[in-house]
This record gives structure tokens, sequence and C-alpha cells, in this order.
């Protein structure tokens, strides 16, 4: 799929590849992502940022841009702050490697998607109003996580992302990333913006889809919701706290698939004129444990 390459960039555009994942039980989360973007001379530039978390607090924390992009055109050309990434199989199969300064901390994991693309397209809503689009799917998770230099084996779920556009902050207040990962390689994934002039959260666009295996061919299965809706409380600092999905499959729907989470880890990065709220959350659906992100990234400035 020609969507696994890098895109080609014009000025205000970005493209980044994003892989959050978890064990079973939160203890052990991360995030990793690549982007690549045009700088004021129009040559291409790469950012990267990792976020690792183990016993619930973040214990390694890295980010940097404006890295002039290696003469190659794939994704394993380009590296920045410690996270490398490489296209194994498209759509199947990717490697992920990050490292510290020190070295004290690192993982290089394996993943392998469990689902399909769960797409979002330009014209849906929130591609629209959010300037993005691309796709995620649900990934297995294995290798190796070195924590305060100890090395340890990792298996666990998560989310492979590929996303391209160019979001204008100017009219935008915040966007919401959420991914449930369940037992059985199923979950959801999910999509909300809010425009600048909204009054509230009823006001965002909101994007979803349910992602699982037909249950008697066990092909994997998308389907797109189309009344989804999230419900959040936060702590004093406005920090992710509890939330909860209602998902209409229809509009005829009598009734809502419904998953609610709790935050196991997460911290505040300051980006500037943005405010990143990482978090983890373990989930419950349908009789169904799992864990997931819940990432808020919100403009700080008038």
């Amino acid at each position: 799929m020609e969507h696994e390459a890098p895109r080609d960039l014009t000025p205000g555009q970005s493209d980044a590849v994003t892989l959050a994942f978890s064990d079973m039980e939160a203890d052990v989360c991360g995030v990793a992502r690549i982007g690549r973007a045009l700088d004021g001379d129009g040559d291409v530039v790469t950012s990267g940022l990792a976020i690792l978390f183990a016993g619930g607090a973040p214990v390694s924390v890295r980010a940097e841009g404006g890295v002039p992009a290696g003469e190659g055109v794939g994704w394993g050309e380009a590296e920045a702050a410690g996270v490398w990434t490489e296209i194994v199989d498209p759509l199947r199969a990717w490697r992920f490697h990050y490292e510290d300064e020190e070295g004290s901390h690192a993982f290089l994991l394996d993943v392998e998607a469990v689902s399909v693309p769960a797409a979002l397209s330009a014209d849906a809503p929130a591609g629209k109003l959010g300037g993005m689009e691309g796709y995620d799917q649900l990934v297995k998770v294995t290798g190796t996580v070195t924590i305060d230099g100890t090395r340890r084996t990792f298996s666990g779920r998560g989310q492979r992302g590929h996303s391209w556009g160019a979001p204008d902050w100017g009219k935008l207040a915040l966007a919401r990333t959420v991914g449930v990962w369940l037992e059985g390689d199923a979950g959801v994934t999910m999509t909300a913006v809010r425009g600048a002039k909204a009054a509230s959260h009823a006001d965002e666009a909101i994007h979803a889809v349910l992602l699982g295996r037909d249950g008697e061919t066990g092909e994997a299965t998308s389907l797109l919701v189309a009344d989804p809706r999230i419900s959040t409380t936060y702590d004093s600092e406005g920090r992710q706290r509890h939330t909860g999905l209602e998902l209409y499959e229809t509009d005829e729907a009598p009734y809502a698939r419904r998953a609610a989470g709790e935050v196991a880890c997460g911290t505040t990065l300051d980006l500037g004129r943005l405010r990143l709220d990482c978090a983890f959350f373990t989930w419950r659906m349908e009789g169904r444990s799992g864990v997931g992100r819940y990432d808020i990234l919100r403009r700080t400035e008038d």
C-alpha cells in the first residue's frame, strides 16, 4: 500500500507514524513517534518523541525536532530523539526502536497487525476540521524493554498509526486520540477534534471505528460508528482520569455499545503553543478487559 511510504510534503504539512503500546496490566507502556516536515528552506527534517512508563510513572521522555532527514525515502532512514522504525511487511509488520541518551531506558519491539486499517479520510468531519487523514491498526507487540538498565521481555497490545496533513491550530482548541485494545483482537479507535469557536465538547467532530473478528469466519472486521460519544472526568489540572464511550453503530440503533476506562499512568508535556496530556488507561467493554491510550493535545495560547 502506497500510504505506508512517507508522503510527499508541501509547506505546512507533516507526516508521522506512531506506536502506542502497553502490557496487559498497564505496568509498562510507551509511545514512539517519528515525523517528517519541511523546514524554512524547503528541506525535509525529522522529529521524534518517545515516552516510556513503568510502575505507573514516566521513566523516560525524549523529544527532538529539526533533524535533517536521511538520504533515503523510507521510514528506516529517519531517526530523531532516539526513535527509529522500519516497515517489515506493509500493513502487517513493523519494528520500533528507542534509546535514551544515557542508554538506561530503551525498547526494541516487533509489531504485528491484528486488525484491518481503521481509516480517517480527509473529507470526514474530524479529518476536515483537524486537517489530518490517515489510518490506525490494532497490533500485537513483542520484544524487549530496558528500564533503569535492566532489560526485560515485553509482550502486550498496542496501536500503530500513520497520519498526514496540515492542522491549523489557529482554528483548533484540542484534539483527542483514544485507543481501546481488548482481548480477542478487538477494540476501538477514536479521533475527536474541537474547533476554537466550539462552546463545549458536544460540538466536537468525532470519528470512531469498531475493530474485531467475525464470529463465524474469524476474519478481521471494521465498522464506522454512526454516532460516537465520549465523556471524560478530569483532575484539578485538567488531566483525563475517567472516561466513558457510547458507540451507536447506526443512526437507528436503539442502544449503544459502551466502554469505560480509568487512567493507569500519564504525563504532561509542554510543546510550546500546545500541551500534550498523554495517558494510558485500563478498559472494560462488554465483559472484556483491555488497555489503551488516551491523549489530549490542546492549544494553550489565546
